[in-house]
């Protein structure tokens, strides 16, 4: 059986039905609202044929654990991950503007979530992951990537180092996140197809990933702090390859 997620509230509601409404299997609104928002809602609903339940607010509330529901929740299949082919697939059609986000042994749901809502601000490709040692497509990252997680492509790889062989074939850059790296990533040229790789919490890249990289940049530190969360700096490296493309 396929794994499955909760969304709640209007905004979160709205999103599904916009971005996957195939996913949703069931729906529950509150015995007591009554008003436009819902109804266009429950108009989205009929038209996908999605059964609908409506129940009291301490129904809805043991369905979402308490959390915030704003009188609507729906279930959804878990997004699919995708295969090494379909990677292969992807780069075979990859654009100049190609930009894929690479993430080596990243654990944290609350990350990997962040990491896929601003893949998806910022146009991303692709989000490449390994199998080992690596989070999950959890109902915790979909709740944290807020749509993100249906919207953006996601691969899944068994051999890192492999891939990455893959896509420099394919005339991609590999460019490393790396607190060392000698120049910052406002000093160097980013306007290429880019695989930007991201190590983990606390460790950053493994050797062999490291290895594989054709630049390190760095992000420019003035205070006392070492390095930025994990997932702030993905969002500024990669909004800064945005604006060096011209798109923003």
């Amino acid at each position: 059986m396929s794994a499955r997620r909760k969304v709640s509230g209007l905004h979160a509601s709205e999103s599904a039905l916009q971005n996957s409404p195939e996913k949703i299997i069931s729906a529950w609104v509150s015995d007591q609202r009554d008003d436009p928002k819902i109804a266009r809602i429950l108009d989205v609903l009929s038209q996908i044929g999605v059964p609908v339940q409506v129940v009291n607010r301490a129904r809805l509330d043991s369905l979402v654990e308490g959390r915030n529901h704003q009188g609507v929740v729906l279930e959804l299949i878990m997004p699919k991950e995708l295969s090494e082919g379909e990677l292969r697939s992807s780069l075979d059609r990859a654009s100049k503007n190609a930009l894929y986000l690479v993430l080596d042994h990243i654990q944290d749901p609350h990350n990997f979530g962040a990491c896929l809502r601003t893949a998806d601000a910022a146009g991303v490709t692709g989000v490449i992951l390994t199998k080992d040692q690596s989070v999950g497509l959890t109902p915790v990252v979909a709740k944290v990537a807020s749509g993100a997680a249906e919207t953006v492509p996601i691969y899944r790889v068994t051999n890192l180092a492999r891939t990455l062989d893959l896509m420099k074939e394919s005339g991609v850059w590999i460019v490393g996140a790396a607190g060392e790296a000698s120049s910052s990533a406002y000093q160097v040229d980013l306007d290429m197809p880019v695989a930007l790789v991201i190590g983990a919490e606390g460790k950053g890249m493994r050797r062999l990933t490291r290895d594989r990289c054709d630049l390190l940049v760095k992000l420019p530190m003035l205070g006392q702090v070492e390095s930025l969360n994990l997932s702030v700096a993905t969002g500024i490296l990669l909004y800064e390859i945005n604006r060096q493309r011209g798109i923003f």
